[in-house]
């Protein structure tokens, strides 16, 4: 974090890359002294409502954030930012979209938590555009030109209100990451809950029947604690983990079509294990299985530059035996999970866990989607699009192969069978 006074003072000449929060209402001009180097300006979390003209002076701007601010209406000003490509307005009051507000260069659209009602032709017509966040506005349709985004390959419209399915997404041609769930279009029932066979039932219980320990981790629709029965058990294993959902819409749309997903996805091996569900007025809870210590991350999410694809820490490596293992039960994963029309909305490394035994569990199903309402020919574009996912999925895994084991057959088998 920068501050004010030090940009004024002269002492952050230089930087790429500024962070000011310190409840602006207006941009500081003294900004503009950073133009011969700044690349990525953060202004979140202060009280904005626009941006000046001499914002074009930032001949080297790329990335540009003001989440959290006071903006109804997206400034024109950045489609005129030469260099621009991505753009984050999340959690602001943005109802209007203006056609010219859209840099030439847009690869990465954020408008997550808005009001805005349509968008503009214009959208369909930035080839560069990877990745589009528009969950949790009041979209009612979005824009025919967007089957023009030939390189879109993410996408979220969960929690709009969209009342018919947007086809001009199913035949883009590189688009493997799609999250629609909490639209009219696709409205839950009381049919879409769990079988009521014993071995699929998940059942409830009260928030007082447990209770938390230390936060084991968190994101953007809750927060996940260790947790202990209050009162000794034996219908569940003794070490559990409870993840508390938030009440409000994430990046992904709202928690409780998480939930729903979460309990329709029932039990499989390589899957996080649900146990029991909470569903009061104030908490809304999923019990699960502590994972084991010994399992840990198996990718790192997307920086700027990958923005779609998973990254990976230095130096890590697989053998290919160990990737041909992981795909195996990946694949099992990804076959259970759309006998049951669940489109898991974010299959990723990054959202995998493995061991030093090549053994996975998956999980985070905050961009999941259920998809039994769409006709049959959707449903076979949805499975498509998660195919392409799961093909991402192999490619990056690929990409991190011991040097040796690339010349193998199990290598060169693996690649072949990668289609997209």
């Amino acid at each position: 974090m920068h501050t004010l006074s030090d940009l004024t003072a002269g002492k952050l000449n230089g930087i790429t890359r500024l962070t000011l929060s310190e409840n602006l209402t207006s941009f500081p001009l003294e900004i503009l002294t950073l133009a011969d180097s700044l690349e990525i300006l953060d202004l979140s979390n202060n009280q904005l409502t626009d941006l000046p003209n001499e914002l074009v002076q930032l001949k080297k701007l790329k990335i540009l954030f003001a989440s959290e601010n006071q903006f109804t209406k997206l400034p024109e000003v950045l489609g005129e930012c030469e260099n621009l490509e991505m753009v984050g307005f999340k959690s602001n009051q943005i109802k209007s979209v203006p056609p010219s507000s859209l840099p030439k260069k847009l690869r990465w659209l954020i408008l997550t938590n808005n009001e805005v009602e349509s968008l503009p032709n214009e959208l369909g017509l930035r080839p560069r555009l990877k990745k589009l966040a528009l969950a949790g506005n009041r979209l009612t349709e979005l824009p025919s030109t967007l089957n023009r985004c030939h390189n879109l390959e993410l996408i979220r419209i969960s929690a709009n209100q969209l009342t018919t399915f947007p086809q001009q997404l199913l035949d883009l041609p590189k688009l493997a990451w799609l999250a629609f769930a909490g639209n009219p279009f696709c409205q839950l029932t009381a049919a879409d809950t769990p079988s009521t066979a014993k071995d699929e039932e998940i059942p409830k219980i009260a928030s007082t029947d447990f209770t938390l320990k230390e936060v084991l981790g968190q994101g953007a629709s809750g927060v996940i604690s260790k947790a202990h029965w209050n009162t000794e058990q034996s219908r569940f294993t003794q070490d559990i983990a409870v993840k508390v959902f938030k009440g409000e819409i994430t990046s992904d749309g709202y928690p409780k079509d998480e939930l729903a997903v979460c309990l329709k996805a029932g039990k499989h091996i390589n899957l996080v294990q649900p146990l029991a569900q909470v569903q009061e007025n104030d908490c809304l809870a999923l019990v699960m299985s502590l994972i084991p210590p010994h399992y840990k991350n198996l990718g790192l999410p997307p920086n700027f530059d990958t923005c779609t694809r998973d990254t990976f820490t230095k130096s890590f490596s697989l053998s290919i035996e160990q990737i041909a293992k992981i795909v195996k039960q990946m694949e099992s994963v990804f076959e259970h999970l759309h006998n049951k029309k669940i489109c898991h909305g974010d299959l990723y490394a990054h959202n995998t866990l493995f061991d030093d035994e090549a053994n996975i569990i998956f999980g985070d199903f905050g961009a999941a989607s259920l998809y039994h309402m769409l006709t049959a020919e959707q449903q076979n574009s949805v499975q498509a699009i998660e195919q392409r996912a799961l093909n991402y999925f192999i490619e990056d895994l690929l990409s991190i192969c011991k040097e040796e084991d690339k010349r193998s057959e199990l290598f060169l088998s693996l690649s072949t069978r990668i289609k997209f």
